[in-house]
C-alpha cells in the first residue's frame, strides 16, 4: 500500500511517500480501504513528537479515516496512528458508520474537530443561551464548527481570525462580530466586541499572549478552554489568585479522553450527523491533498493558510 512514514521527528519535511507493507489486523481488528484521510492540528505535533502522547519510530501518522469494510459499509473511524495509508486496522467498536446524505469529507470534519467543538462548548464549557462566546482560530476546523453549534445554542459569538477573508467565512457561518487576531490590543479587542462587558466562555487553542488576553477579559464565572497551543509559546504562569479573585475557571480539553466513551463519541458524532443532514450544520471543506503531498498540506496549516477541514486523498 502507498503510504506516508516518518523515520526522524521534525517538520514536514520527514514525511516520505513509500510503499509499505499492508498494516495486519490484530485481535478483533478489521482491515479496511480507506477512501479519505483527514489532516488534523495535533499530527504537525505528531511528526514533531510534541503531542500530548509521546510517538514512536517509524511512524505512520494520521488519527482519523473514513474507509469501507469488507463486507461494503462505510465508516468513519479514529486509529492511534497509521492514518495516512490508503489501508488502516481498526477495531470494530470504534467504527461509526456513515449515513446517506453525509460524505467522506464531512463526516471527517466530524470525528475529531465536530466532536471537539460539541465537547468544548457543552460539556466543559456549559453553554448557555444568552451568553458570549469567543472562539479563536474561528475559521479553522473546530472553529467553523463551534460558531454554528454556538448559535444553534442560543449564544452571541464573537470570531477571532487572521485575514478578512477568514472573517468572511466566519460571518457567513453566522458569527456576530470578528476581530482581528494581529490586533495590537486582542483583550480591548474582544471586550468592544461584546460592548465592554468581559466574556462568559472562551475558545482557545492558541496558547502564549492570546491565552493571556483572554483570561483577561473573562467574566465572573466565565470559563476558558484550553484544548491547544498552536503559536507552540506558553502562556504566562498563572496565579490562582487571579482566578479566585475573578470566579475564573480555566478548564484543559484532550479528545483522547472521550475516545472508547460511547456516549462522548458515537452519539455526539450520530448527533452532528443529524445537524448535517437536516442542513443545521454546514462543514466547510477547506482543500483536499494527494496523500503523496501531505507535506505540502502540513506546510499550508502551519503557515494558518487553511480553512475548515483539510483532507488527503489516498488514491492520489
Amino acid at each position: 500500500m502507498k503510504a506516508i512514514q516518518i523515520t526522524k521527528f521534525g517538520g514536514p519535511e520527514v514525511m516520505e511517500y513509500l510503499d509499505l507493507a499492508d498494516p495486519i489486523a490484530k485481535g478483533s481488528e478489521e482491515l479496511i480501504t480507506v477512501t479519505a484521510i483527514g489532516i488534523n492540528y495535533a499530527d504537525t505535533h505528531q511528526t514533531e513528537n510534541s503531542y500530548l502522547s509521546k510517538q514512536e519510530l517509524p511512524l505512520v501518522p494520521g488519527i482519523e479515516v473514513v474507509g469501507t469494510t469488507a463486507d461494503g459499509r462505510r465508516v468513519l473511524a479514529p486509529v492511534g496512528a497509521g492514518g495516512y495509508a490508503q489501508l488502516a486496522a481498526v477495531h470494530p467498536r470504534a467504527m461509526i458508520e456513515v449515513p446517506t446524505g453525509v460524505s467522506d469529507q464531512q463526516a471527517l470534519c466530524m470525528l475529531v474537530q465536530g466532536s471537539t467543538a460539541w465537547h468544548i462548548l457543552k460539556t466543559v464549557g456549559h453553554v448557555k443561551a444568552g451568553e458570549t462566546v469567543v472562539v479563536h482560530a474561528a475559521a479553522g476546523g473546530v472553529g467553523t464548527i463551534a460558531i454554528q453549534l454556538a448559535k444553534l445554542w442560543g449564544a452571541k459569538v464573537i470570531a477571532v481570525t487572521s485575514s478578512s477573508e477568514k472573517a468572511a467565512l466566519a460571518k457567513k457561518l453566522g458569527a456576530d462580530v470578528t476581530i482581528d487576531a494581529n490586533v495590537e490590543d486582542l483583550a480591548a479587542a474582544m471586550l468592544a466586541a461584546n460592548e465592554g462587558k468581559p466574556v462568559d466562555l472562551i475558545l482557545e487553542m492558541v496558547g502564549g499572549k492570546t491565552f493571556d488576553a483572554s483570561l483577561a477579559v473573562l467574566a465572573p464565572f466565565g470559563r476558558l478552554i484550553t484544548y491547544g497551543m498552536a503559536s507552540r509559546t506558553p502562556p504566562t504562569s498563572i496565579n490562582p489568585a487571579v482566578l479566585m479573585g475573578g470566579s475564573k475557571t480555566i478548564t484543559g480539553f484532550w479528545l483522547s479522553h472521550c475516545f472508547g466513551k460511547k456516549e462522548m463519541m458515537n452519539d455526539v458524532i450520530n448527533e452532528l450527523f443529524q445537524l448535517v443532514i437536516a442542513g443545521k450544520l454546514h462543514p466547510v471543506i477547506g482543500a483536499t491533498f494527494p496523500l503523496s503531498k501531505a507535506a505540502d498540506a502540513h506546510r499550508a496549516m502551519l503557515a494558518r493558510q487553511t480553512t475548515g477541514k483539510i483532507a488527503l486523498d489516498p488514491a492520489l
